[in-house]
């Protein structure tokens, strides 16, 4: 009796066979991660092996892996910074898209195509790819950079302009005047549900989400935490897609909503291991999705249209980022990453498509023309990180612009700091006081031109590659200062360091006492909290001026240093149970509150016994 496997089982060998294959592959030849995703999906495709045949139905269930990863974006962006990235977001997001749109549509109109082909065609393929651009911000460490902020700006403004873009389709569509009115009424009834939906998720988010994720943590069961993290997010986008609005816009409002929580670090752990797998279903998807019988129809044609609307963009982006005043050396990745084509244009040309806006086609062309700059993205930006970027660090110190030194050549120096701000400049200061040249990596361009406009030698480098970090001579070094200002890099560094250099000792910079638990975790004993000590150096003030001596002043800091770092060791192994880590917390402060309270007492008492009159010899 023969036996095959269910088909969902075929598919699953063939996705992981193909990813394990593809991407080390690519990595290898240092082409990344989505080249090999989408080269996979090309081989796999019906236009390679044929071992997939609906595409459609695969590239759909892989949309989830986006919706994860703006998430995880989402729990990384505190209310209040996105607040402050309130005017980068409509003003370098619209002036975008709005370039953009009308350059490409004068394109397709001087090209003889209707107002209507032109003016969605302009829409569709001015958006950028928001799966691939993080990817490539989160590979190279651009998320916290200048242009990372700018290019994360105007992604999440096109995520919120695909609404009414959405929503223009049924008018441009309609032929007749009944259809139009029902289109225009359409419309206001979907902005009702777009205002009645955010503001729901924000006001369900604030009293329901932290209660019910505080109420699963009571069970300490992992795993049912981990189905309420995929629980929420599958919600969420439910939500969405019902009233029509994008699944990712969703995604990202709860992971703002929960982006002070306390189980953020948490949920991220939950979803990344799902989010890194879908985003890369996606990618294959969207490899699989390229029509090469339209290409080959017409090569010319998708070529001339693929550069030409890749060109046209990245003129115009870069043009933005010369206003935007971003830095000279970022700007070559920012205009790459933002011309491409974007997912998104896949649900725009084909929703075009129904409504009958233009033949099916001129979709597949869109489309495909789309699919292929998603391709050549990540080529061209391999390419200019081989040659563009060389000449850049090739540049004479003479030139108008500072030199930007590439660390390339083994380093041997016994002390590497990673991250030149101004914790790392304030160590290496000491230690080039005492002659010691300790090898500094930074990778802002900003902080190694102010760098050496005092003197100081700083390569440029992102201290989380393992590669950098050989060269910087981590298997020969004695020290390594993780002296960044991130606590997610500090620890992808410390973790990095621990595992491939076991006999190097770590000193790190510690943003809270969070990160210095996270540090621990990892063994690493010479944590210390930023702006612990500075702190007690202005209580000591504060004491003085109010009358304390400065003798008595002293010893009351130094007696706090020593508790808080007593009750800092007993909360250690309680700080994943946030109860029990809040009890020993007012457990020590109401300790510490009577320890002096009763040392206060017993100097009184002593002071006034000096003063008695049997002590100053009086009858």
């Amino acid at each position: 009796m023969e036996h095959s496997a269910p088909i969902w089982l075929t598919y699953g060998f063939i996705y992981l066979t193909a990813a394990v294959l593809a991407v080390p592959l690519a990595r290898a030849l240092g082409l990344g991660a989505i080249i090999g995703y989408l080269g996979a999906g090309i081989a796999m495709g019906p236009w390679g092996l044929r071992l997939v045949s609906n595409v459609e139905d695969i590239l759909h269930f892989a949309e989830f892996g986006v919706v994860l990863m703006l998430f995880v974006i989402g729990l990384e962006l505190q209310p209040k910074r996105l607040w402050e990235l309130r005017r980068p977001i409509f003003g370098w997001g619209m002036a975008q898209m709005l370039a953009c749109t009308g350059i490409l549509f004068a394109a397709a109109w001087g090209f003889g195509f209707s107002w209507r082909v032109s003016l969605i065609a302009g829409l569709g393929l001015a958006l950028s790819s928001t799966a691939v651009c993080l990817q490539i911000m989160s590979e190279r460490n651009l998320l916290r950079t200048p242009s990372g902020q700018a290019a994360f700006s105007i992604l999440l403004f096109q995520d919120v302009a695909a609404i009414p873009i959405l929503a223009l389709i049924p008018i441009l569509g309609a032929y007749k005047a009944a259809h139009a009115a029902h289109a225009d009424s359409h419309i206001w009834l979907q902005v009702a549900k777009t205002l009645g939906t955010i503001a729901a998720v924000i006001i369900g988010g604030r009293l329901l989400l932290q209660p019910l994720l505080r109420w699963i943590a009571r069970s300490r069961t992992p795993e049912i935490f981990t189905a309420t993290s995929l629980l929420l997010v599958v919600g969420i986008a439910m939500l969405m897609t019902q009233v029509g609005l994008s699944m990712a816009l969703g995604a990202f409002l709860a992971g703002v909503l929960l982006a002070d929580s306390e189980y953020r670090s948490e949920l991220e752990t939950n979803i990344e291991p799902f989010k890194g797998l879908l985003l890369g279903l996606f990618f294959m998807a969207v490899g699989m999705s390229i029509d090469f019988g339209v290409i080959l129809q017409s090569p010319w044609v998708m070529a001339a249209m693929v550069l030409g609307f890749v060109a046209l963009k990245a003129v115009m982006i870069y043009g933005l980022a010369r206003v935007m005043k971003l830095p000279w050396r970022e700007r070559p990745v920012f205009t790459l990453m933002l011309a491409q084509g974007g997912e998104f244009a896949f649900v725009v040309f084909q929703t075009a498509a129904q409504y009958k806006v233009f033949r099916h086609s001129v979709s597949s062309m869109l489309v495909a023309a789309v699919a292929l700059s998603m391709l050549l993205g990540p080529l061209l930006l391999v390419a200019l990180d081989r040659l563009l970027l060389r000449r850049f660090a090739a540049i004479k110190d003479c030139d108008d612009l500072p030199r930007t030194e590439e660390i390339s050549e083994p380093q041997e120096s016994p002390i590497i700091i990673a991250g030149f701000g101004r914790y790392g400049q304030i160590v290496a200061r000491v230690l080039l006081s005492q002659g010691m040249t300790p090898t500094i990596l930074d990778h802002s361009v900003e902080m190694l031109e102010v760098a050496r406009t005092f003197g100081y030698r700083v390569f440029y480098g992102d201290a989380t590659r393992m590669d950098l970090l050989r060269i910087a001579g981590a298997a020969q070094a004695r020290v390594l200062v993780i002296a960044v200002d991130s606590p997610e890099q500090s620890m992808k560094i410390a973790t990095q360091a621990r595992k491939h250099f076991p006999d190097l000792q770590i000193v790190a910079r510690a943003r809270d006492l969070n990160h210095w638990f996270r540090l621990r975790d990892l063994k690493v004993q010479h944590a210390e909290r930023e702006v612990f000590e500075s702190s007690l150096v202005s209580a000591q003030s504060v004491l003085e001026l109010v009358g304390e001596s400065p003798e008595e002043a002293q010893r009351i800091t130094a007696r706090f240093r020593q508790h808080n770092h007593e009750l800092a060791e007993r909360m250690y192994p309680h700080y994943k149970d946030q109860t029990q880590l809040i009890a020993v917390a007012k457990q020590g402060r109401q300790q510490l509150v009577e320890q002096m309270a009763n040392e206060r007492a017993q100097a009184l008492a002593e002071r006034r016994q000096d003063h008695s009159p049997s002590q100053a010899g009086q009858p």
